[in-house]
Parts: C-alpha cells; structure tokens; sequence
C-alpha cells in the first residue's frame, strides 16, 4: 500500500510542471468595451445593510472642443 501511495505520487509530481503553459490561458470579457463615443451616467442610493442599489442609463458623450488661438 505504501508502494502504491509512492509511486502515485511521483508520478503526479511528474506532470505537475505539464499542467501550467508556458501560455496561460487568460479569460476574456465576453462584452465588448464600449466605445469612445458612448458614456454611461450612473445613480446610487444606500440600501440596507450598507448596500447600495445602482442604476446606469448609456448617454451619448458630447464631442471635444478643442479651442485653438493665434497668440
């Protein structure tokens, strides 16, 4: 039994270093980010037990001004 037990784990200390890529796989978000054109305006208010209850409405955002002057 003591055998056995050894040679188990050997033999999962061998494929330890297999089991991390020299890549690791890394999640991704599955909704895109929104894009510079688009804002959200956010309002929170507390709730019980110190949380708060959030609601976000998409807002376009307003373009830049840029302000140019000859000086």
């Amino acid at each position: 039994m003591r055998r056995s037990l050894t040679i188990v784990g050997l033999v999962l200390a061998a494929l330890a270093p297999a089991a991390c890529a020299p890549n690791p796989i890394v999640a991704r978000d599955p909704v895109p980010a929104p894009g510079p054109e688009e804002a959200y305006r956010c309002h929170s208010r507390p709730t019980v037990l110190n949380g708060y209850w959030t609601d976000c409405d998409p807002v376009l955002r307003e373009p830049a001004v840029v302000v140019r002057s000859r000086g």
